[in-house]
């Protein structure tokens, strides 16, 4: 891949303590589907569909965002409430962006169910929040214009 190969993505007033939480959600939701998946027999389970799209994208996509993780850190360190990131990844990772959308929105009803999960559904700040940080890889891809955060969570 060459550096022509790459758009840039930018990420306006991204707010650092919604995604701290939101990661924190995917990681208790992703331990506890690992367990499940290791006790199901069916391949074709939400908790392992998941997880495999989770180890194909990181597989895929490694060390493409690891300049914006480390000023994304940086920035929690600092104690900032939000920042402003930049994303330089391939157009065509568009179709894993909506595949990740699609599989998360599923995990959320799987979790509605209730059962064998200690974890529950996606909290709607943060649903809001992902639908936002991936329609913008998507839209941007497409040519548009950064939506800033706030305004993206604001109706109308």
């Amino acid at each position: 891949m060459t550096e022509f190969d790459l758009i840039e993505v930018r990420l306006l007033r991204f707010p650092l303590g919604l995604w701290q939480q939101s990661q924190e959600h995917v990681d208790e939701l992703l331990r506890e589907f690992a367990l499940i998946a290791q006790a199901e027999e069916e391949h074709a389970s939400v908790p392992r569909r998941l997880l495999n799209l989770v180890a194909e994208l990181t597989a895929t996509y490694a060390g493409l965002s690891t300049p914006t993780e480390q000023v994304r850190d940086d920035a929690i360190a600092r104690g900032d409430d939000e920042i402003d990131l930049v994303y330089r990844t391939p157009r065509e990772a568009a179709g894993a962006v909506r595949h990740l959308g699609e599989m998360l929105d599923e995990a959320d009803r799987y979790c509605r169910q209730g059962s064998h999960l200690l974890t529950l559904q996606t909290p709607p700040d943060q649903v809001a929040f992902r639908r936002w940080f991936l329609s913008e890889f998507l839209n941007q891809y497409e040519g548009a214009a950064p939506v800033p955060w706030p305004d993206a969570a604001s109706p109308g």
